[in-house]
């Protein structure tokens, strides 16, 4: 996923550092960049970062100098003497920051997945510092003063589209950022920003304490049941790094847990293990995250009101294509009730289960995976074991890059050269179908205690095409699976395998962009919008004419038996009930949390209870996510948003629905017309981009259908 995408997109610059066809000869980077490696013009293949070279000690004062330069970059535009025309105001300003920009997006994409003491320390510091420097920017009268003398005459402007696009953005966005407010206002919208910057790191730097801190430690290999020995061998592995010399130890990594819960006969220890799962961040201890998410909200509510909102969501979603929370949740409450039903019947199965197992008591929260793969074994002869020699890491990467080339005409080169942030790290040159270089794509593949849970997709350099300059994009993939042991590689679920195609559906958004300013290209375009092109992947994932050109077993060679691709598919299909109620439920918190009126004080279980309550979620179930670790909205760019991959999920089986019935789900003609889409970032509404491509709205019937909700 740019699920959740983790870099926080920004309306500035997204010009940075060139290919080594195309290096800068910008005279402040070499003026600046003689001691610090971050400020200086990279030499290395396709610009991109050093990281074998960066320290981490450089990234503060990098960040200090290019955030000085940034400044002076702005005071130029200010100072200008000649009358404001659209290239001396809003493409300079378009193409101020490029370094701060560089040095930014190459610390994030770091600090989230390989992090240590010195990059925490160091986004403590900088985070809201950089947060009073936009703001400064942001809310500097006389910059707006220049690009509203241009916006009030751009209908006599001789602009193109694109052009036109980025002067209403560019304008549109002062605006939000309180650049008409009154003084006083204007100092206190810069006192909340500062505070929520310093708020939201504190939550993530919490919740990766908490999951790193815990450990569940198994000496009787009974309790481990049947579980698949790459599950058990990492656990073994893992007992072995935290200084135990027998036995297996968990974590709150998704690679460990998980299966625990799926084979574990142990009831007591499933409940401890995933309560422990359940309350990061709510342990009342020094990790715990509800007083800071209590105050983010109550903070996040005050800016809505000094921008003239009455919640934060109605600001938050003025841009995106659900426009308000009204239509947020008639979309969730359309699918709400039919995935209930489903749930609850499932659940009923599941305690019947449970009964034959000559359990009498209550059925549990983390009774509920266990019971589901058991299930899936009986009812459907199926046991995902089987499939993981099917998916082996490496194989679904590439079966990945070869949809890229099916529909796109794309070719993956790996590039040995490159230095990477971590040893697994892989690097990869894109192509076109000429052989002409498209940019270069990152992937991290395995979970580690330096890297922030989840997957996601960083962009490192976005593309840009300004007088002609051409800028080729840099992208990262970022996973948390079971790393490879001495005896076994990487083996994924099917949830996993659908994973890489998702995050490398962000990275094609990202990869394919064909703009002319980087603020509006690739992943630049409305929170709803863009987990669209990442969800659509994840339909062709699983298709038998897929499956069957990338899905071998990483031993013999074999392709998935076209029975086992079948039962795989069907008993996938089970459990959509849970998969689509525990999502919706986190999708009505976020929005529960953020369409609150006043700025009175909550208390954060609460609140949380009454809105659970309020939805009729049954007991059995939780949120996929609990406020106290719900990095999406606390700790990333999700807030208000988190409802966008329901919103996206309408369009993605949209979409797919219109490959299967040409009768070619690699159809060129759609491909293309895909991928000008795509293409596009942001230089058009995104309504208005789907519409030119379907010839008509999107329509929620081939979603119900795929979830099996049609006729409930």
């Amino acid at each position: 996923m740019k699920n959740y995408i983790y870099l926080i997109l920004l309306f500035f610059s997204a010009y940075s550092c060139q290919n080594s066809k195309n290096k800068t000869n910008d005279a402040k980077m070499l003026e600046t960049g003689q001691k610090n490696i971050l400020l200086q013009t990279w030499d290395t293949p396709f610009g991109t970062p050093p990281f074998d070279k960066i320290k981490s000690k450089d990234y503060l004062p990098a960040f200090e100098e290019a955030m000085e330069i940034h400044n002076k970059e702005i005071e130029s535009i200010i100072n200008n003497q000649v009358q404001p025309t659209f290239k001396n105001t809003i493409v300079a300003f378009e193409q101020s920051g490029r370094l701060l920009k560089r040095v930014r997006n190459t610390f994030d994409a770091l600090e989230a997945a390989n992090t240590d003491k010195i990059l925490q320390e160091t986004s403590k510091k900088i985070k809201p510092e950089l947060a009073a420097h936009f703001d400064k920017i942001k809310m500097n009268r006389w910059l707006f003063n220049r690009i509203n003398t241009i916006y009030q005459q751009k209908d006599s402007l001789d602009l193109d589209d694109e052009d036109k696009r980025l002067l209403e953005e560019t304008y549109k966005k002062f605006v939000r950022s309180g650049v008409n407010l009154p003084a006083d206002k204007q100092k206190r919208l810069q006192v909340i920003n500062k505070e929520l910057a310093a708020l939201q790191q504190s939550f993530n730097d919490n919740l990766l304490a908490e999951t790193n801190d815990y450990e569940l430690y198994v000496t009787d290999k009974k309790d481990l049941g049947k579980m698949p020995k790459q599950a058990m061998d990492a656990a073994a592995e893992e007992a072995s790094k935290r200084g135990h010399k027998t036995g297996w130890s968990f974590t709150l990594q998704r690679p460990s847990i998980y299966p625990f819960l799926d084979y574990s006969p142990n009831r007591v220890l499933r409940e401890k293990i995933f309560n422990a799962y359940a309350n990061r961040g709510n342990n009342n201890n020094a990790h715990d995250n509800k007083k800071i998410l209590e105050k983010m909200v109550q903070l996040r509510t005050e800016k809505a009101h000094l921008l003239g909102y009455e919640n934060y969501a109605q600001y938050i979603l003025a841009e995106n294509m659900a426009e308000n929370p009204a239509n947020v949740y008639d979309l969730l409450n359309k699918v709400w009730q039919p995935a209930l039903k489903t749930a609850t019947n499932d659940r009923d199965l599941l305690v019947d289960m449970m009964r034959k197992d000559g359990i009498s008591g209550d059925f549990k929260q983390s009774d509920w995976r266990y019971y589901v793969r058991k299930i899936r074994e009986q009812a459907y002869n199926f046991d995902e074991s089987v499939t993981k020699p099917y998916f082996e890491v490496n194989a679904v990467r590439d079966g990945a890059f070869l949809l890229a080339h099916k529909l796109f005409g794309l070719n993956f080169k790996p590039l040995k050269n490159v230095a990477v942030w971590h040893k697994d790290q892989q690097v990869f040159e894109v192509t076109d179908s000429t052989g002409n270089h498209i940019g270069v794509i990152y992937m991290d593949f395995f979970a580690r205690p330096s890297k922030r849970g989840g997957a996601w997709m960083n962009e490192l350099r976005m593309q840009s095409n300004v007088d002609g300059h051409f800028v080729t994009p840099i992208v990262t993939n970022n996973f948390n699976f079971p790393a490879p042991t001495k005896s076994m590689p990487s083996l994924l679920s099917f949830s996993q395998a659908q994973t890489v195609f998702h995050e490398f559906g962000h990275g094609l958004h990202g990869l394919l962009s064909n703009v002319k300013y980087g603020s509006l290209s690739g992943t630049n375009v409305p929170r709803d919008f863009v987990e669209f092109p990442s969800q659509v992947m994840e339909n062709w994932m699983s298709h038998p004419d897929m499956l069957k050109l990338y899905a071998k077993h990483y031993q013999t060679g074999e392709i998935i038996p076209h029975d086992l691709m079948k039962k795989m598919n069907e008993a996938n299909t089970f459990n959509e009930g849970f998969r689509s109620v525990e999502y919706l439920a986190a999708a009505f918190l976020d929005m529960d949390w953020h369409t609150i009126n006043d700025t009175l004080p909550r208390k954060t279980l609460d609140f949380e209870k009454k809105s659970m309550q309020k939805i009729g979620l049954i007991w059995e179930i939780i949120p996929r996510y609990r406020s106290t670790y719900y990095a999406h909205i606390f700790g990333g760019g999700y807030a208000a948003g988190y409802y966008s991959y329901l919103w996206s999920e309408v369009l993605d089986a949209d979409t797919f629905d219109a490959f299967v019935k040409s009768g070619d789900i690699f159809n060129p003609g759609l491909a293309q017309r895909y991928r000008k889409m795509i293409s596009s970032g942001g230089t058009k509404p995104a309504m208005q981009f789907y519409k030119e491509f379907m010839g008509r709205p999107p329509k929620i019937d081939a979603l119900l259908k795929k979830k099996g909700f049609s006729n409930k």
